[in-house]
């Protein structure tokens, strides 16, 4: 049994500064998080993607955020528990009891659930064999570009997601071959990067297949990715030898166990209190993208915000005897356990 001040559910942006706010206050937290790092969306979905309305960062790389909150709040030494996801909550000697996926039971007073859009599920093209090579060449995404060093790459899709890491990929000459393969010759994605897309095709960089998609897997004769089946509608079925075929046709959310922990849902989100974001469980909060109400803006600021309201009133269930008195970093600097 791991004891703690504060759960908090969700290792994104939002929980890691959670943890800077709690530290101020001599809480300790231990994180929970389905990933095997921290980060959450951030890292998950755009580590490279550029961040511009961060206070204090005109421009921050979401993976460069991650590292600077990791750094901010490493004096109060955070606790993690990564690649479990959350299942079970119940209460137990007035505290909560929170388990996971591999059978990890975290124990605290309070739970505040950081979990972003929730959990992630990838929308899959209705390739037959697609599953069998989940892992063996087939990912759904891009979380280390320099696993694809030197290798053929086929990506498929036309949002931003497919754009960013196509023009990543490519720019940054990571891989040998890179082909990007859209049903439609326009793109749902940013113009500018579509630009990009067609700039680096026109050099030679991007192999452009539109008006076509992936049909196809044929294994290598080992169980990997060989080759994909592309059907193009004018030019009919292509073969295309590849090493890795990466279908980003973007993630499907949901709230996952925590939509049975008896909180009030409400569109797929946690409804809160805006007084201090908690939720109709007394000494459970949610804060982030994952909770709703009126006026609700799904920015990673507000998050921070949020969970600096959060934290403050967590302060006074655990010590309700105890005043707590706003001290400014500025006039106190920080100081870790």
């Amino acid at each position: 049994m791991i004891e703690t001040d504060i759960i908090i559910i969700g290792a994104g942006p939002v929980g890691l500064f959670t943890v800077f706010e709690a530290g101020l206050l001599k809480l300790r937290c231990h994180l929970i998080d389905s990933l095997p790092v921290p980060g959450g969306q951030l890292i998950e979905i755009y580590p490279k993607k550029p961040i511009y309305d961060i206070p204090g960062y005109p421009i921050v790389n979401a993976g460069e955020l991650v590292d600077k909150l990791m750094e901010q709040n490493a004096v109060f030494k955070p606790a993690f528990t990564l690649g479990e996801s959350a299942t079970t909550l119940h209460e137990e000697d007035g505290k909560f009891v929170v388990n996971t996926t591999k059978g990890t039971k975290h124990k605290a007073p309070i739970v505040i659930i950081a979990g972003g859009l929730g959990v992630f599920e990838p929308r899959k093209p209705p390739i037959e064999n697609l599953e069998k090579f989940e892992d063996k060449g087939v990912e759904y995404i891009i979380r280390d570009p320099e696993f694809y060093k030197g290798k053929r790459v086929v990506v498929s899709g036309g949002g931003d997601s497919a754009l960013d890491w196509s023009i990543y990929l490519a720019e940054n000459n990571i891989v040998s071959e890179l082909s990007l393969v859209h049903r439609r010759t326009s793109f749902r994605g940013h113009l500018d990067s579509v630009q990009k897309v067609m700039d680096l095709a026109h050099a030679g960089k991007i192999n452009l297949i539109t008006e076509a998609e992936v049909v196809g897997i044929n294994s290598d004769g080992n169980g990997q990715v060989g080759a994909v089946v592309i059907k193009h509608s004018n030019l009919g079925d292509i073969v295309k030898d590849t090493d890795h075929f990466i279908p980003l046709f973007g993630l499907t959310p949901s709230l996952g166990p925590i939509a049975n922990w008896g909180l009030d849902i409400e569109k797929n989100a946690v409804k809160v209190n805006t007084l201090d974001y908690s939720t109709n469980r007394p000494g459970i909060y949610a804060v982030g993208d994952i909770n709703t109400y009126s006026g609700k803006l799904k920015l990673i600021l507000c998050g921070f915000h949020e969970g600096t309201l959060a934290v403050q009133s967590a302060f006074a269930r655990i010590y309700p005897n105890k005043k707590n008195v706003l001290k400014y970093t500025t006039v106190n600097g920080v100081s870790g356990f």
